[in-house]
């Protein structure tokens, strides 16, 4: 394994989500399944849900006023169950055109007559000459269609007829012309019908306006929008609503606009985008349909037609109005909960009068762009930063577009639909979370595998998610370098010759703690041996303060041995006899070293080496002499010396370094350092060692003598520099003496 190969499977990462990003755009193409449709129309849904329109009469604004004849308990008790009879029809006409009304819209089929009317029982009469008479006599009384016919000829009423797929009734008459004022291929999103069952002829031909009855829920069965046309055969036919906005408008014509754009291909091609009428202009969706902004019901809009009858309205509410008459037993799911066609239709020529109706534009082209855009983005972020810049870029995305679609219909009743686009991008970040997890897993196995002796777990986990950090190829850095062994490790090996396993046992026991304490402070382990281990920090990992850590490693290590003899002290050799304590050297150096992977292909080990390196091992050799566990190089010193209380305790020249080192035990931490009995210690080597600097031998016996007796003093360190006393005594060092030690005493 090798950092390059851990880099090419981390840019494999922008693969997944990539694949995400182009399947999303393929479905907003397709609409396969009509899934984008469905999420798009979940979004809007919502809005209406959370900001219904706010009811406005349309009267003070147009001089046109929206009603419903709402078929209630009481006008079925006054006129029976629906269908009302034709004359109970043609008798509420009469009396709207009494009340006011502008344009009655009838919103069912009017296709058969009334079977209660004396031609129907005269039909139903047997042949014979004893019905003769009486078939003569009904034939020749009034029928209730007349009456109708003769109610619809005093005001402006609009009928409809019923487009069908099969053949099932007569042909509607001659229909207003409707123009397209734009790309005629237009007309290929309008419904396309084969047939058709019309009004009866004579009530269509007194109808100041006829259209297609027709409601088209959407797949999920809610109905969202209302079409305004239609293709019947070979021409485009108007819908009941787009009939009596004409009606409205007072216009003997009607014009759909239509338009080109978008992406070739992709979203090319014509769609609608408006239908006029005199001075009315209203926005449509691409499909030709009108996109009903739903207030929910309303007292105001309704009327009772055993009140109109009864005559008990209060004046003018039927003034200049649009009445809508439809079947009670038509309701449909709207956004705004289940709907009566009369409400619906109602509504729907609200939003036309006011121009409140509901915009939808072609947003194809724009999500695509958009989603293109913050794809590469994300993509970007998740290579170059990781999940967490591009989930927190995916979601800053996401809350943007949905403020600014949600504001857009707040403010100008836009529909944008920001919802798949939205999906999209999530998807695509949990897809690259994923195959982020994937491989920083496959990474941290293969880096377990190599490094797992070597590396803390946090620091393996940062190097699988940027494996950059693992420079194998080699870097200098500057690191702190910390050596820790058994101390008389050959004698305490012997004295277990006859109990392998109990001295296996002893030293995992105490150098696993000690290697815990390593690995909690960011140290990475170097190297493992019998009688201890080495090393090292700011390699591979930036650690600005290395030797900070190396110290404190160093501090808890000496702590955690305490813990070991403790526990050690209880426990019985296989000879009944007691486990000595077990002490340990360390050494701590700072200072530059080449940093790098060193093997063979079939093993490769992160490591460094440098002086400092030959250095902690050769301190950590001699520290025994010097009493404490802990011992420290100057320039390790320097780095933490904020941090600890370190004191003198040599100055010489270790191996084949051409110049001196001063050596520091480390014995504390800063409440330590502060402490007068430390401040004691620290004031009386200071003057030990610049006695031995000067050549004053005897000053400096007496200060070892003095400095001997305080609390914490190390008598090994003392034997040491008075047999030095001794030697120079009998060995000059020369007046050019620098005060470093040379030759070692063992």
């Amino acid at each position: 394994m090798n950092s390059a190969s851990l880099a090419n499977r981390r840019g494999a990462i922008w693969a997944l989500p990539l694949a995400v990003l182009l399947a999303a755009a393929g479905l907003m193409v397709s609409d396969l399944g009509g899934i984008a449709s469905r999420l798009a129309a979940m979004q809007f849904d919502s809005y209406q849900y959370l900001r219904p329109r706010p009811y406005e009469d349309p009267g003070p604004k147009t001089t046109l006023t929206v009603r419903t004849l709402q078929i209630d308990s009481a006008s079925i008790a006054k006129f029976g169950p629906w269908p009302w009879p034709t004359a109970t029809l043609a008798k509420l006409t009469d009396e709207l055109k009494a009340q006011g009304a502008a344009i009655v819209v009838f919103a069912f089929p009017l296709d058969k007559q009334d079977a209660a009317s004396p031609q129907q029982l005269a039909a139903s009469l047997p042949p014979g000459p004893g019905t003769d008479l009486a078939r003569t006599a009904l034939a020749r009384l009034p029928s209730p269609d007349d009456a109708l016919v003769h109610a619809m000829g005093q005001l402006r009423t609009v009928t409809g007829f019923a487009l069908r797929p099969t053949q099932g009734g007569l042909d509607p008459g001659p229909q207003t012309e409707i123009t397209i004022d734009g790309p005629e291929s237009a007309s290929n999103a309008l419904r396309e019908y084969d047939f058709a069952s019309a009004a009866l002829p004579r009530i269509e031909k007194a109808s100041a306006g006829i259209g297609a009855l027709n409601l088209s829920p959407d797949a999920d069965g809610k109905l969202r929008a209302i079409p305004m046309a239609y293709r019947w055969k070979d021409k485009i036919v108007p819908s009941l609503e787009a009939e009596t906005m004409r009606l409205a408008a007072g216009q003997p014509a009607i014009t759909l606009r239509a338009q080109s754009g978008g992406l070739p291909v992709i979203d090319g091609g014509t769609r609608f985008s408006a239908i006029k009428s005199g001075l009315i202009d209203v926005p449509l969706r691409k499909d030709g349909a009108l996109a009903v902004y739903f207030s929910g019901p309303r007292s105001e809009r309704e009327i009772s037609p055993a009140a109109l009858d009864a005559g008990t309205l209060g004046a003018g509410t039927l003034k200049n109005a649009i009445v809508y008459i439809a079947s009670p037993d038509s309701v449909f799911e709207t956004p705004a909960g289940p709907r009566s066609e009369a409400e619906i239709r109602a509504e729907a020529m609200e939003n036309i009068l006011l121009g409140t109706a509901l915009k939808v534009p072609a947003g194809l082209t724009a999500q695509l762009i958009l989603l293109a855009v913050t794809g590469i983005g994300l993509i970007f972020l998740f290579v170059r930063f990781g999940a967490l810049w591009a989930g927190l870029f995916a979601g800053a995305v996401i809350f943007a577009i949905q403020a600014f679609t949600w504001d857009m219909f707040a403010s100008t009743q836009v529909l944008l639909d920001s919802t798949t686009p939205s999906f999209a991008l999530g998807f695509a970040f949990l897809a690259g979370l994923a195959a982020r997890s994937v491989e920083f897993l496959r990474a941290r196995t293969e880096l377990r595998s190599a490094f797992a002796d070597a590396l803390a777990p946090s620091a393996l986990d940062k190097i699988a998610r940027q494996p950059a950090l693992l420079k194998l190829d080699g870097e200098t850095r500057n690191v702190t370098y910390l050596s820790c062994g058994v101390r008389d490790y050959a004698e305490l090996s012997e004295s277990f010759r006859d109990d392998a396993a109990g001295f296996t046992r002893m030293m995992r026991s105490a150098l696993m703690p000690l290697v815990k304490e390593v690995f909690g402070q960011g140290g990475t382990i170097d190297h493992y041996s019998g009688e201890g281990f080495t090393a090292f920090w700011n390699a591979p990992l930036d650690d600005g303060e290395h030797a900070i850590h190396a110290c404190e490693a160093a501090n808890r290590m000496t702590i955690a041995l305490a813990r070991v003899n403790e526990q050690l002290a209880g426990e019985r050799r296989l000879d009944g006899t007691a486990f000595k304590p077990i002490e340990i050297g360390i050494a701590v150096t700072t200072g530059p070293a080449i940093a790098g992977g060193f093997g063979d292909s079939g093993r490769m080990a992160y490591s460094v080496t440098g002086d400092c390196t030959a250095l902690a091992e050769s301190i950590r050799a001699l520290s025994q002499q010097y009493g404490p566990a802990v011992i420290v190089s100057d320039d390790t010193r320097k780095a933490a010396e904020r941090g600890f209380a370190f004191l003198e305790v040599d100055y010489l020249v270790i191996g084949s370094r051409a110049e001196p080192v001063k050596l520091y035990a480390m014995l504390g931490n800063p409440l330590m350092r502060a402490s007068p009995k430390f401040r004691a210690m620290a004031t009386f080597h200071e003057h030990i060692f610049n006695s031995l600097h000067t050549q004053q031998w005897e000053k400096t016996r007496e200060l070892i003598d003095q400095c001997r007796k305080l609390s914490g003093a190390s008598q090994k360190m003392y034997d040491l520099h008075l047999k030095r006393v001794e030697y120079f005594e009998t060995n000059p060092p020369g007046a050019d003496w620098d005060g470093a030690f040379r030759p070692v005493l063992k």
